[in-house]
């Protein structure tokens, strides 16, 4: 059988575009809503402090959020960026399967007592 093809390399090849045509033409049917939702829900907390260096920002704001958003249920992990604009960005990924607005609800709450160190925060679902 191998040597059939070898023999007729055209043929092959246009078998081979055949298959990889019809794989194509079949994405579009695969079952994808089986599938269990991967990534993580996200909230993404932002605020911030004009005229702060980073490191005035992470002692007056991003610390105090972190330390209000540490045992959050369902939390996995948060990241927080500052930069020398003032701006501040916390992202916290929920356990997957955590109700985005709930956990949302929950980040506000939680973070509503480092309003007197920084402008309000703005709040938004990441994904």
């Amino acid at each position: 059988m191998p040597g059939f093809f070898i023999d007729r390399p055209i043929f092959a090849a246009v078998i081979a575009l055949f298959v990889c045509l019809g794989g194509v033409l079949a994405i579009p049917f695969l079952p994808i809503a089986q599938y269990p939702v991967i990534a993580p829900p996200s909230i993404s907390v932002s605020t911030s402090y004009p005229g702060a260096s980073p490191e005035n920002l992470y002692n007056s704001v991003t610390r105090l959020i972190e330390e209000e958003l540490n045992g959050a249920s369902g939390i996995l992990n948060f990241e927080s960026t500052s930069d020398s604009l003032g701006q501040v960005e916390i992202i916290a990924n929920f356990v997957p399967g955590t109700d985005p607005s709930l956990a949302s609800v929950e980040v506000q709450n939680r973070s509503s007592g480092s309003k007197r160190a920084c402008r309000a925060p703005s709040y938004n679902r990441a994904s």
